[in-house]
Parts: structure tokens; sequence; C-alpha cells
């Protein structure tokens, strides 16, 4: 069945559902993209007595207006709150569907970077949505050359839902956050407590952590994800200090920016364990006067595969070692 909701916003034609929602806790669950819409990243509802927080808004103005529409499944509270964990466009980007009614909250670099257009022109965006027009350009070239009828419908599929995002992509306003935190900020809403804490640099200069300490919960962003993180705009050298500072919170939950919910604090060691390794080859090719793009290519962190089954092979990102260069050379 087709979703067909009146007023939604470009690029929202989608089939089925666009989320699942695990349920966490009593009242907090994590909405994970099924694939028939892009939303990239994962996203958090905490139900409240008399409304609704929710941690990032995904993409595009479509992926946070089907989330809008697909939690009234869990909850016919009023949404009041959004929080942007970081600027990068995956976690922001459907902002301008909110009205004046729901307050956007992020820490102040978040917004600034907002406002400086870094969220749909910066280094990451450009990055990453630079291979779009190719996917949807060998898409069509494959719809073409099928001859199998079920391939053809599956293609056809993926084909709807890359176009789908370009529409809705080129339909972004970059709406900054209403509120700003430095530090830390609280809410309470009935009976709960939402902290708000910028614990240090790490995937970007104003990551965010969501605390629910009577749930014991923490939603991260990508601070920590289940898997390696993009390192583009990162601070390693203090990545694994604000690491630190994230352990001496009291939480058995990790809800990530994306992957799966982590049980836990192993994977703060495990994410430690491989900064430390990354910084220090990246130290030694930095010395040596190796290009970045070939240190990328040599690097070897194989050795923490059982941990990271992502890795298969010698390599890491280029954007990992080039913003790790240019933090040597400003002296950071």
């Amino acid at each position: 069945m087709t979703n067909k909701q009146q007023n939604r916003p470009p690029g929202s034609e989608y089939e089925g559902k666009a989320f699942t929602f695990q349920q966490i806790h009593e009242s907090v669950y994590m909405a994970v993209g099924t694939g028939n819409l892009v939303v990239a990243s994962n996203g958090a509802i905490v139900i409240n007595d008399d409304d609704v927080l929710v941690v990032d808004s995904h993409i595009s103005p479509a992926s946070a207006w089907a989330l809008r529409e697909e939690m009234k499944e869990i909850t016919d509270k009023p949404l009041r709150y959004v929080v942007n964990t970081h600027f990068h466009f995956d976690h922001c980007h459907g902002n301008q569907i909110y009205g004046p009614d729901v307050e956007i909250i992020s820490h102040e670099f978040t917004r600034d970077m907002i406002v400086a257009g870094e969220s749909n022109k910066g280094k990451t965006y450009t990055t990453m949505m630079a291979g779009l027009p190719q996917t949807i350009s060998d898409l069509k070239a494959q719809v073409s050359a099928t001859t199998d009828q079920a391939e053809r419908a599956e293609l056809e599929r993926q084909l709807q839902i890359q176009q789908n995002y370009a529409v809705s992509a080129d339909s972004v306003e970059p709406t900054p956050p209403t509120i700003t935190l430095t530090d830390q900020l609280s809410l309470f809403r009935g009976g709960r407590e939402i902290r708000m804490i910028h614990l240090g640099r790490a995937h970007t200069g104003g990551d965010v952590v969501v605390h629910l300490p009577g749930e014991r919960i923490v939603i991260t962003g990508d601070l920590i994800v289940d898997g390696t993180p993009y390192m583009g705009d990162g601070y390693l050298t203090e990545w694994i200090g604000t690491l630190d500072n994230l352990r001496e919170l009291d939480f058995d939950v990790i809800l990530p920016g994306h992957g799966q919910p982590l049980h836990g604090k192993s994977q703060i060691d495990n994410l430690q364990a491989y900064i430390s390794d990354l910084l220090s080859k990246i130290t030694d090719a930095h010395a040596t006067g190796t290009p970045a793009e070939d240190a990328a290519q040599s690097i070897d962190m194989m050795a923490h595969a059982g941990n990271f089954p992502g890795i298969v092979e010698v390599g890491v990102s280029p954007a990992a070692v080039e913003r790790a260069y240019e933090l040597f050379d400003q002296g950071n």
C-alpha cells in the first residue's frame, strides 16, 4: 500500500513503512529505517507524560515527515522537542518541517555550522552526495539491461527510492536549532529528566548526547555507533578523552546514530583502542611525509576486525586521514 498522507514534502512517496520502532523502554523507542525511504540515520523517540522528544531529524524533510507520521502508531502525544546531535545533514536536514510549537535543541557549534551552510555544502555533504547521480544513472542502466521481471521490479524500486531522495534533497532549506547549549541542558518532563550533554569534541566540534538517567539510556548520535564512525570532521586526538567522559555516565544501553542498540560499555573500549591505533599510524605516516591518500590505502586495521566486522581489508577512509593531517598541520 502506498503511503498517502496529505501535506507531504517533496520526495516522500514510498511503499510500506519508512521506519521500524524498536522499544527500548516502556516509553523510549529507537527508530530505524526500513530502506523504503532514504532516512540515513537512526532516530530516538522519548514519550513523556504530556509530549514527545525526538532525537535527530534525519536526512531530509521527507524522512522527518515520515517519522512524525509513523510515530502516531505508538503515541498520540504532540511532538514538542527535537535534538540535533550534530550538524551533519543526515541528522538535521528534516528540521524545516517543524513549526513554531517545536523547539529544536543542539550545541551552539551545531547551530553555527548550520547557519554557515556547512550542513549542505561542507566537505562531508559534498563527499557523501557526490555519488548520488551516478547511483541513479547506474540503476537506470541496470533496469534497461535486465530481462528478469523480478530483478527489474527490484531495480525499479531501488531507482524510485534514490530518485525520491534526490527530489527531497533539493527541497532542503537548512533550518537552525532554536535553543543551544554549551555544556549541559536538562529538561524535566513530568517525572522524567532528559539531559543534553556536550562531553567534548569527537565526531564533530559540537556532539551532544541525550542521557536518560532514570532509564539508564544514552542516545549518542555518531559519537559512538555500531561500527567504525565517519571521521572526516572529527577530532581524533580528543575523541578518546570524550569517550572517557561518556563512560562516566550511568547507562546500560546506547542508542547509536547508526546500527543497532549497544549494551554495556564494551564498545567504548573497542572504539578507543581502534582510534588509538589509527591515530598512531596516521601520525607515523604524517611524520614521514606520506601523502594522505597513500596512507589511507596502506594503513592496516585488520587487527580490529573482531570488534568491527565491517573491516574486511587493508585501508581506511581517506577522509579520516585527511582530517587528521589537517589538524596536525594546524598544530592540533
